[in-house]
Formats: C-alpha cells, structure tokens, sequence
C-alpha cells in the first residue's frame, strides 16, 4: 500500500502538470522572480487588488462587476490556459482516480497500524488477509460520530474567526497570471499563539481534556475524509459559478478540474481567503495541536511525558513556530500562488496533514521510548539547526528578492545571473538568479534541511517499527520529485540562462551528489 501511494504521487504529479504562468515563486524556486507586469491587468476585485504599477501602465483594463466576477476578457486577453497532460489521457485519469481512491483509506489504515496494530504493519497486513480486504477494511474503518464532528467545526470556526478578526500587516502577494496582486492580512502568527494558548488553558483549568481528541481521532479522520470531499466539491461548483477573480477556469475535463482546482485564490467574501484558511489556519494549525494533544494523552496514560515524547513535540512546534513566522513568505510559494485550490491541494491540507504529517507523535503517545538526556538533547540540536538552516536558506533569498540584489549574502555582495524570459503574453522580462549563499551549493539546497528535520523529530521512536518514517519517506520522495519539476519549469522559462544557472550551481539537492 505504501510503495502503491507513492507510486501515485509520482505519476499523478508529473501527468497531470499544470503549467507555469507568469512569474510566480514557490519554496523549490532557485530563481527569486521580481513582480512583472502582464500585458492585461485587472482592476481591483475582493480577492485581489491591482497592483499600482500596473494601473499606470494598463489603464484600459476591464473590470470585474460588483460581486467580483471577472470581467469577460477582450480580444487581446489571453484566457486562463488549462492544464495540460504529458501523458495518454488514459495514464493521465488513471493516476488521478488511484490517488482519489487509495488516500482516504490509506489514512484510516495508518492511524490503526499506530493505534491499534502496535504500529506493525503486519498486524494490519494479517488483519485485512484474514477478512479480506473490503471487509477488513469496513471492519476498522470508524464512522464518523457528532462528537468528531463538533471537535472538527469548533476548531474550524475558531481558527475562521482568528483568521478575520485578528490584526496583522497588509501583504501583496506576487502578480497572478492574470495580473492581479491578492492582498492578504498576515496575522498567523497571533493565530497560532493564541490557538496555542486557547488550548492549553483549556486543558489547565479542566475545560476541555484533550486527550478526548486522541480518544476520537478515528471518528474525526474518518469525519475529515468524507467532509473534505464535500469540501472540494463545493469548491468545484463555486469555480464554475462564482469564482472570486480572473484566475480561474476549466480545463474541460471534470475530474481534472476536480483535483486540481478551478480557482488560483477562491475567498468568501472580500477577506476570507479560502486557501489560506485550508493550508495555514486548519492544515498547519491542526499538527501543532495535534502535537500537543500527543504528548498530554502520554502524560494522562503514565503520569509522566518521556524524552522522546518532548523531543518529538518540541522540534515540531519549532518548526510551525517558524512556519508562521514566515507565513507571508509562503504565500508566495508554489502552493499558493500556483496550485489551484482543488482535491490536491485542499484535501492534503485538511486531511492528509493532521494525520500523515503528525504520525511519529501518534506513534510515540503507546511507544514511550526514554533516550537519556545525552541522546534526547543531541537529538533536539540537531533538529533545531537543521529548522534553523532550512529557515535562513528561505531569509536569505527574501532578503535578495526585496532589495533586488543589493543585499549581503554570508558577508558579501552576492553572486548572480540576470535572466530575461517572455511571458505568455509576449513581453520580455527580467529576474535575478541568485548563485550564491545556501544557494549556490545547490539549486534546491532547502530541502535538505528540511527533510533532516523530520528524521530528527522522528528518530525518537528509534527503529522496532517502519511506520513512523513514512513521513520522512514520503516528504523526501516529494521534494526530490518537485525539485526536477521545477527545474524542468525553470528550464523551460529561462532557456540559455538556465543552462548557465545550472552550469554555476551543477548539483539539484546533495551538493557534490545529486
């Protein structure tokens, strides 16, 4: 099953690739793209606002109507381009179904091979040989119940309303494809803590105990699989009748459009951005609570946390703490401002993330393993330096992208290419390629780190079981997957400066290895 869902990614990713668009930048990015002007702009909307420069330039440009639908372009727009296959259509549907139908239950299946198989996967393997595999499947498939349900809308209207009414500083993100500029309010680093805060207090003064949440955590994946394709539907008919900007449209293909998405920046209204909510308010939000209701289950279980435990949880909510320190910086990332907000997206944020991205935890709250204090600190600092090193390598190239270059990267000007490139729309553009720093050892240096982390947050659990690393398996398959297609992207974008970007920084990932 493991091998299979892999296998799917990979196959689903690189067949059914949505095209680059304009000059949007993403976490695998080398190339820090500056804000271009497309040849059509669009006035502003409740989604996204035109930028400044381009209302100098375009004024000419259509609006959209009062409910912010998209103005109907004129002959000298260019219609969003859909997404295209680079394999036979049949290849094509075929990766996106087995991925639509093996990741619900494949998430079931791990939280029983962590909760109730003793985190063997034999045992669960034994178990669906014994009754077969639909039966034994029905067998330990738990249904959703109300109070899973409430859990999931409590913690989802909380984290809404933190995310509305919460102040924070007014952020451009970078120019869509169809020349808008969404404005977000950054503010979830207030969110997190106050959702860090809410939930302890809760549990403190005796509230709520969340050791409740582990008690449900089948019914609420379960109620989660189910309600997040309700979710992605809605999403779907919403792209076809009231999407919120001109970055939207259809492929032609249903399920195409179903799993990628319709829209780039759906939003509710003028400022409730519906991939923001999905991706950093539920998704993000849910394993730093999730982790903390991990280590309180062990506490109330044996009257003590062990080492493991602490360093399991400590390094994960560095690591989130640094995520929404960053927030703004993602943004302006592939996920969001090139992933359209369809089931690929959408339903890996708001299932896939709680349960796959927090399983280490869920496999340590029955699993206590005590490190000592030599090996558990050891451990912790190295987790913490690799969190700090995949953060600088993403400081490091804002700080280039803001000051257009004119920054010091590891005390010294930097190095780097100027590349120009045509849009779609046949204008000639510039961006810096940076070559020096974190990323002139390779050109997608951060994913180290990145992947270093999760093995540390999840060495605690040291080896009687395979399971645990899936995690760390799997985010390594996909960033060494997402580092060649955005070469290819690049590649493809760039031409001959590629070539001479690749030629100074030879390595993709592993400097002097791959």
């Amino acid at each position: 099953m493991h091998a299979l869902v892999r296998v799917c990614v990979l196959i689903s990713r690189a067949a059914v690739e949505v095209p680059a668009r304009g000059a949007s930048s993403h976490p695998s990015a080398t190339t820090p793209h500056l804000p271009h002007t497309p040849v059509k702009a669009k006035s502003a909307s409740p989604v996204s606002k035109l930028h400044p420069r381009q209302r100098e330039i375009r004024r000419a440009s259509e609006a959209p109507d009062a409910m912010g639908k998209p103005a109907k372009p004129s002959s000298a727009a260019t219609p969003p381009a859909p997404p295209k296959t680079v394999h036979s259509p049949l290849l094509t549907y075929a990766s996106m179904l087995s991925l639509l139908s093996l990741c619900p239950p494949f998430v079931i299946l791990l939280w029983y091979t962590m909760v109730h198989a003793d985190g063997s996967v034999v045992r669960t393997y034994q178990h669906l040989r014994d009754h077969g595999l639909l039966e034994g499947l029905r067998s330990l498939w738990p249904m959703p119940t109300v109070a899973a349900g409430k859990i999931i809308l409590g913690f989802a209207f909380f984290e809404a309303a933190l995310q509305l009414l919460l102040p924070g500083k007014r952020f451009e993100g970078p120019v869509s494809p169809s020349g808008n500029v969404p404005v977000y309010k950054a503010n979830g680093l207030q969110a997190y803590a106050v959702t860090l805060a809410t939930y302890l207090s809760l549990w403190w003064f005796g509230i709520f105990n969340p050791a409740i949440v582990y008690d449900h955590l089948g019914e609420i994946y379960s109620a989660l699989v189910f309600g997040s394709f309700v979710f992605c539907i809605l999403l779907y008919i919403k792209g076809h009748v009231a999407p919120s900007s001109s970055d939207s449209g259809s492929s032609g293909n249903a399920i195409i459009d179903f799993y990628w998405g319709m829209e780039l920046y759906p939003r509710i209204g003028k400022h409730f951005d519906i991939k923001v909510f999905t991706n950093c308010r539920f998704g993000m939000m849910s394993w730093a609570v999730l982790a903390v209701t991990y280590c309180i289950k062990q506490y109330e279980m044996n009257g003590r946390v062990a080492d493991s435990m602490l360093v399991n949880t400590a390094l994960m909510l560095i690591y989130i703490t640094k995520f929404y320190w960053w927030e703004s910086g993602y943004w302006c990332t592939m996920d969001i401002a090139h992933d359209r907000a369809g089931f690929y997206i959408c339903w890996g944020c708001l299932v896939w993330v709680p349960s796959i991205y927090t399983s280490p935890g869920m496999y340590l709250v029955n699993h206590p393993v005590n490190l000592g204090p030599q090996l558990a600190l050891s451990i912790l600092l190295a987790g913490i330096l690799c969190i700090y090193i995949n953060y600088d390598c993403d400081r490091q190239r804002q700080e280039f992208r803001r000051t257009n270059g004119k920054c010091s990267v590891w005390g010294k000007a930097p190095s780097k290419i100027v590349a120009s490139y045509q849009t779609t729309n046949g204008e000639t553009k510039t961006s810096l390629l940076l070559t020096s720093g974190w990323w002139g050892l390779t050109r997608h240096f951060h994913y180290v780190p990145e992947i270093l982390s999760a093995f540390f947050w999840t060495v605690p659990a040291l080896f009687d079981h395979f399971l645990p690393y899936f995690y760390v398996i799997f985010l390594t398959i996909l960033l060494l997957d997402r580092a060649k297609r955005d070469d290819d992207r690049c590649s493809s974008k760039y031409g001959k400066y590629w070539k001479t970007y690749c030629n100074k920084v030879p390595y993709r990932v592993i400097p002097g290895i791959y």
